[in-house]
């Protein structure tokens, strides 16, 4: 396997990025670094439940190697004999469940002129990894059938459930489920830096239908009490430990990757692509998910970059995403669920890249730096800080908005303790800023340093504001803004990384 150096020119300063955040006084901050599938994390007595200490990860050795017998199809369709019945589904299942608890890999190979996998939902178990190659692409099934989760709505179709709540409670399977403690999918990379590639051809007619995932995402849009069956592309259930590297998703037909609980995960290198009109595709959630870290990677999708989420069953910490751009996003966001809570959230040194995705799609929520909530989900949120962001024709720079969505509930969310220290914004045609608490018994705590608008206009209610070498005058009701000494500085963001490719 061949590494390159990725294209982050923030990476000088990575390391002031991360003593912005001791200065700041996050409680527990991940090192830079992840664990490898199989490895052993240690536990140190801190806020929240343990810190990792972790490192670049490496690809283990392979346990069963399943070459290709596809060609890659030009237009992501293969016969309709091998979209009925996936041809490769039976053997990577089979390789899986035999290399399970080894610590190696299941490694999806090229063989002569085929590099093409088509397969029905996988499941990785406990002690292994699934390893793409690169120039390889594993395609997931367009039959809703496959993914048909028994007594629940019907795959591919409106039902009456969320297809964004946590588990197996919605219609359908993930393509990917990680369902056991230190594995892992992984790709290798080629020396001109392509990656392997998973393919959930959300952009692909359901089998049957003349309704691509995505037009059914969309059909749900105006609806209220019905929400779209679609697969998520990976879910990680509740296992610990688990590492995602240098690997490429592109297409997903709902989140990329959902993290249902669990304790102890690492993306390093990852690459996302969805486009903006890909409804409901985020990148990673977080959701009631501890020791998070996410890092070098590049993320192009049609609705959250990030977003840390936590549900009534526990609280969400010890989350950092750092070094990492995005593009076209809904927000690098905390939120919305948040009825958990949601405590030490750390997003250091990263890029947003606003107005278009990389396609040239106008994004359809162009949104910055983000905390959202509402009081039908709500919940605590403190000890998050942004630190060190930079970015470029975003129109909501800040955006703290505790009525994301118009709740009727008791669970009211309070914006406890927020931190943005170090944010730039350039090539803002428009924009403003929103810091808000949800009332005047739950004020928003945030504390502004080195912020250097290009747009300026905020709208402030219910806050109390600590405020260093920042050039926003928020003010309104219930608003209190207090000088403080500051740390750290404002960044350059005088060069922004380019999308490197799939």
């Amino acid at each position: 396997m061949t590494l390159r150096t990725t294209h982050h020119p923030l990476r000088a300063w990575h390391k002031a990025s991360l003593a912005a955040v001791a200065a700041v006084g996050t409680a527990s901050v991940l090192a830079l670094g992840v664990v490898p599938a199989g490895a052993t994390v240690a536990a140190t007595t801190t806020t929240t439940p343990h810190a990792r200490s972790v490192t670049e990860p490496t690809v283990p050795g392979t346990c069963q190697p399943v070459p290709a017998q596809l060609a890659k199809p030009g237009n992501e369709l293969f016969t309709s004999t091998q979209e009925s019945a996936p041809p490769d589904t039976s053997r990577i299942q089979a390789a899986l469940n035999s290399c399970a608890g080894t610590g190696k890999a299941v490694e999806l190979t090229a063989s002569g002129g085929n590099s093409a996998f088509l397969s029905a939902p996988l499941t990785i178990n406990k002690g292994e990894v699934l390893l793409v190659d690169a120039g390889v692409t594993l395609y997931a099934s367009r039959n809703p059938a496959d993914y048909q989760v028994a007594g629940q709505p019907k795959c591919g179709t409106l039902g009456a459930s969320d297809g964004s709540t946590l588990g197996t409670a919605t219609g359908c399977s993930p393509f990917l489920a990680v369902r056991g403690d230190n594995a892992g999918i992984m790709g290798t990379q080629s020396s001109s830096g392509s990656q392997g590639l998973i393919d959930g051809r959300g952009d692909q007619d359901m089998l049957g239908t003349t309704k691509t995932w995505w037009a059914l995402a969309e059909s749900a849009h105006s609806k209220t009490t019905k929400q779209q069956e679609n697969p998520k592309l990976v879910t990680v259930f509740g296992a610990s430990n688990t590492t995602m590297y240098h690997i490429s998703l592109t297409n997903s037909p709902m989140f990329n990757v959902l993290l249902d609980r669990g304790d102890g995960f690492t993306a390093w290198g990852v690459r996302i692509d969805n486009p903006d009109n890909a409804r409901n595709t985020d990148g990673f959630d977080p959701d009631s998910a501890t020791n998070v870290l996410i890092t070098d990677s590049f993320i192009n999708t049609g609705d959250d970059g990030i977003a840390v989420k936590s549900d009534a069953g526990g609280p969400a910490g010890g989350v950092t995403v750092s070094n990492t751009s995005f593009w076209g996003i809904h927000g690098m966001s905390v939120g919305s669920q948040t009825e958990g809570g949601i405590q030490n959230v750390t997003f250091s040194g990263n890029y947003i890249h606003g107005g278009t995705d990389i396609h040239g799609n106008k994004a359809s929520s162009n949104n910055g730096v983000r905390v959202k909530s509402d009081s039908s989900f709500g919940g605590t949120v403190s000890g998050v800080s942004f630190v060190n962001t930079c970015e470029t024709g975003v129109e909501h720079l800040i955006l703290l908005d505790p009525q994301y969505l118009s709740g009727n509930g008791s669970s009211v969310p309070s914006f406890a303790d927020v931190t943005i220290n170090g944010l730039r914004s350039v090539n803002s045609t428009h924009g403003s800023s929103t810091l808000e608490g949800y009332d005047a018994a739950h004020p928003l705590g945030l504390t502004l340093e080195n912020v250097q608008l290009d747009v300026t206009k905020v709208t402030a209610e219910y806050a109390n504001i600590k405020m260093a070498n920042s050039n926003i005058s928020p003010s309104g009701t219930g608003v209190t803004v207090t000088s403080v000494a500051g740390t750290g500085s404002v960044p350059s963001c005088s060069s922004f990384p380019g999308w490197p490719g799939l």
